[in-house]
């Protein structure tokens, strides 16, 4: 999925904002769900976009970790730039698996192509954080839809944040993790 949203996802105006067809992201997910062989290749990328936020919704626990919600959160209101990247890679390393830091480098990679070629496909580090903040993290305890409002605009802040420092914060490797597709 990641591979397919960093090659057609700079040149698709609205990925990750628009939809796929209900019928057949529910036909892919079932399959998926039952270990088919799916080819995605062959379906919308809006499908394929829809498929991976749903993906990183079911992680148990978010993929930044639900019970570091108050650090995420806290992070923004460090000092500089500077002081704020050495924030989120101290919490990157020292509180989340290993495989939830590789998996994060692949995301903010593909949403870094995407957010570089914003102009065509009107997708900017804002956009696409509102967009996937929302599959990233949330509180561990459901709240009012006031708190959870405030909530998801802090934390599309920080996705916001991650995407224009993503080469600060994973390295400038992040930019060729998927080579040259």
């Amino acid at each position: 999925m990641l591979s397919l949203l960093y090659q057609e996802g700079p040149s698709t105006k609205g990925i990750f904002r628009r939809s796929g067809s209900a019928k057949t992201f529910k036909e892919l997910k079932e399959k998926l769900d039952s270990g088919a062989e799916v080819d995605l290749a062959r379906e919308s990328i809006f499908v394929t976009a829809s498929l991976f936020k749903d993906f990183l919704r079911n992680i148990p626990g978010s993929i930044l970790s639900s019970q570091l919600c108050d650090k995420w959160v806290s992070v923004l209101d460090q000092g500089n730039s500077e002081e704020k990247i050495k924030s989120v890679q101290r919490w990157l390393i020292e509180h989340l698996p290993r495989a939830n830091v590789f998996l994060l480098r692949y995301i903010f990679g593909v949403l870094h192509v995407i957010e570089m070629r914003s102009e065509e496909n009107q997708m900017n580090a804002f956009n696409l954080a509102v967009c996937i903040a929302p599959s990233l993290l949330w509180p561990p305890v459901s709240s009012t839809p006031d708190i959870e409002s405030e909530f998801i605009k802090k934390i599309s802040s920080l996705v916001q944040f991650l995407i224009e420092n993503c080469c600060r914060i994973f390295g400038d490797e992040i930019t060729s993790l998927f080579g040259e597709i």
